[in-house]
Parts: structure tokens; sequence; C-alpha cells
């Protein structure tokens, strides 16, 4: 019992600290490399999951090594010991860093934005603004129109609240992309793993195949694939990437599905017994590494979708709320593992008498489990398609000049104070209180 509720805190720490780190670094990173533009920023998403990949190889071929054929404790010790050095570095660089200061709780701004404007009936218009700016969503809860907040608060409200549809459509996608510690893991358990007469691949391991093809194909991508795109004028938008990923993501379980059909039909001719972590399997004499197309698809599709939802939130959020839609589709992640085994639970309930899940896959039919979840992607796709198509990408520069048109006049009168002297710095104690130098940088 002392042992199961020191797992359980280490997990919840885990999860704390996870849920903290990742709502902020790709946001936090994206700041550093703000001000060389779209394609630096592209870049750097791209190579942020890179480097996250070469630590998931490290962990994938190491640890699980390590875990599985030497001992448990040596196997939490080394990440535990690489976060320490990690906390280290970061602490020691800190003063390089371009940093926005904290405005409080965005989450505040957010509800207060959404209760004053809700209201049913369209503000006055403002003879000001261009017409109809009166029936746009939210606008009562603007000061242009007699409202409290001032506008690119509200404008920035509303483009996270259009994001949303796909925060809520990428959770499939995580429901698939978790199958690879489920079934596609149940699946490496009784497939031969040995290599050669000495040495057994660990089952965790394979997922070192979707590390690898994400380490070999983001150099691709970034330094072919999308220019390539660019130069013929069909540029791969944000929305089209993560298309691609969902596809891709379908058809790795639609391949797991293929391979468990002949999985099963050579475990009734040629049925071998294997030890893995002190367990026995029954397993099948076809080699494990049958399943490195169904992981490479995996992680094919989370260059596409995984890398381009972080970069599609730090693009079409304002500042104050990048890391809001960054954890918004983080949650989706976590949202995508539950509904992978709310499925797994009804699907396994559901089909009983013959059934497609259980503890032992040798004895149910998980092919059919699998091409289900590929079912369920496509109809996911479909939606996802139609909503991409009324989607309105938002222009970053259209926040930023919403910031200086909020500014009051004293903040105008000391850009115009530090364009006049010709210095291409302002001191960001003299601007308005969500403008950053990178941002003035971009916008002149």
């Amino acid at each position: 019992a002392g042992k199961r509720g020191t797992f359980v805190v280490g997990l919840i720490f885990i999860a704390l600290g996870t849920g903290g780190i990742k709502a902020n670094v790709g946001p936090f990173g994206a700041e550093q490399v703000e001000s060389l533009g779209p394609k630096a920023l592209r870049s750097y998403f791209n190579w942020f999951y890179w480097v996250v990949n070469v630590g998931a190889f490290i962990a994938y071929a190491g640890v699980a090594y390590i875990q599985q054929n030497i001992s448990f404790a040596w196997g939490y010790l080394i990440p535990c010991l690489s976060m320490i050095l990690a906390l280290f570095i970061f602490v020691i660089a800190r003063t390089a860093y371009v940093k926005t200061e904290p405005k409080g709780s965005v989450l505040t701004d957010v509800f207060r934005i959404c209760k004053q404007g809700a209201c049913k009936s369209d503000p006055p218009a403002n003879p000001k603004l261009p017409s109809g700016s009166e029936q746009q969503m939210f606008a009562r809860a603007k000061i242009s129109f007699g409202g409290y907040n001032e506008d690119h608060l509200v404008d920035g409200v509303v483009s996270v609240i259009r994001v949303t549809p796909f925060c809520i459509l990428v959770i499939m996608y995580w429901a698939l992309y978790s199958q690879m510690s489920n079934t596609f893991f149940a699946q490496s358990e009784r497939m031969d793993v040995r290599m050669g007469d000495d040495f057994s691949m660990p089952a965790a391991a394979l997922n070192i195949f979707d590390t690898i093809c994400i380490i070999v194909l983001i150099p691709f991508v970034d330094f072919l694939l999308y220019p390539c795109f660019e130069k013929m004028g069909r540029p791969l938008t944000y929305l089209k990437r993560i298309g691609i990923g969902l596809l891709l993501a379908m058809l790795g379980v639609i391949i797991a599905g293929v391979v468990e059909i002949y999985r099963k039909k050579d475990l009734e001719m040629h049925p071998i017994s294997q030890v893995l972590a002190g367990e026995n399997f029954t397993a099948s004499s076809m080699s494990v590494f049958v399943q490195v197309p169904q992981f490479a698809l995996i992680g094919a599709s989370e260059i596409f979708t995984s890398v381009t939802t972080l970069e599609f939130a730090y693009n079409q959020a304002p500042v104050s709320m990048q890391g809001l839609l960054t954890g918004l589709f983080l949650a989706a992640s976590g949202f995508g593992s539950w509904v992978s085994s709310a499925i797994l639970a009804i699907v396994e309930k559901a089909s009983e008498e013959h059934p497609w899940w259980s503890d032992e896959i040798n004895d149910c039919k998980m092919e059919y489990l699998l091409f289900l979840l590929g079912g369920i992607m496509f109809i996911n796709f479909l939606i996802f398609c139609v909503i991409a198509h009324f989607y309105k990408y938002q222009d970053p520069a259209t926040f930023e000049k919403t910031v200086n048109e909020d500014s009051t006049e004293d903040d105008k009168d000391v850009q115009v104070h530090q364009i006049n002297g010709n210095s291409n710095h302002f001191k960001l104690a003299e601007l308005p209180h969500d403008y950053t130098q990178e941002q003035y940088d971009r916008n002149h």
C-alpha cells in the first residue's frame, strides 16, 4: 500500500509539472525567435519537437531497456538526474531570455468578457468604426461599444473561441496516438522480440520507431517539403498540415489491424513462448519489427498534427492568450487518452460474447477494434474538413494593430518621440502594457 501510494504521488507530481511545462515552454521558446519572422517560428516549432523526440529516443532505447532487463530503480533515476541538469541549465541562462511580464490571470479576463459580451442584442453602432462592427461576437464587451474591456482583449478571446473546435477535433487524434501504449503494446508483447540469441527488443521500445520517424522526417519537411509547396504557390497551411496528420494516424491503426490479422494466423501455426519483465506470453513467431510501419505512420502524423497545433495556437492568439490556447491543445492530448480508455472499456463491455478487446488479445478480435478506431477517425476527419473550410485565419498583426489603436495618447507620444529620435529600441516600461519590443520591430 505504501509503494502504491508513493507511485500515485509521483504520478501526480509528474502531471502537475508536465502541465506547467508543456503549456508554456512552446510559447516561451517561440518568443525568443519571434522577431525573425514566420519562417523562423515554423522552424522553431519543428526543431523544438525534434529535440523532444531525441529525448524520447533515449528513453525508449536506453531507459526502457534498463527497466526491463536491469532495474526499474535505475531506470527512474536516469530521467530524474536529467531533469535536475535541465533545471540547472535553464536557471543559469535566465538573464538571456526575452520575457513577457505576467499580467494576472487571463482566465479572469476571458470569463469577464464572455459574461459581458453574451448579451443577445447588438450594441448601438459606433460611427468611428466600420458598419457592422457592432454585430461581431462579444462586441458589447468592447470599450468602443460601451463595454469595459479593451477591444484587442475581446478580439483575442473571440479568436480563441474560433479555434476551440479544432482543439476538440484533435482529441480523437490523441486517442489513436494512445494506441501505441495499449493496443500496439499488447500486440508487441505477443510477437517475437528476439534479436539474435542473446538479446531481446523491449516491447516498450517499439515506440522508438515513432521517434526515429520524427527525427528523420522533421529536417525533410522543414528544409524541403514545406519550402517546395511554397515555391509552387500552394503552401501547406496550418489546417492542411493538421488534416494530413489525422489521415496518417488513421492509416497507422488500420495497418495495425491488418498486422493483427496475420499475427493471429501465424500464432495458430507457429506459437512461441517468451518471458518479458518476468511474465510469460504466448506469442507469434512473426517478428515484432513488422509493427514498424504503424509506429512510423503515427510518428509522421505527429509532425503534421502535433507540431502544427503548437504553431497554430501561437499564431492564432494574441500574446496574452497564447499560453491559454496552447494549453487547450495540450489538454486535448489528455482528453484523447481518456477517450481511448473509454472506447476500449465500451468495446470490451459491448463485445463480451465475442470480445474485440481483453487482457489477453490472443483470445479476442482486436483487429475489429483497430478498424473501428480508424472508422471513427475518418468521420472525425470529414467533420474537420467542413469546419476548416469555413475557418478564416487570424492575422497576428491585427492584434498588434488593435493594441496600437487602443493605446493612450501618452503612449502614442512616446512612440512618435522614439521614432523621431531614430531609435530602433523602446524602453519596455514606456510601451503600452502588452506591446513588446519584438512586435514593434516586426511592424516597423
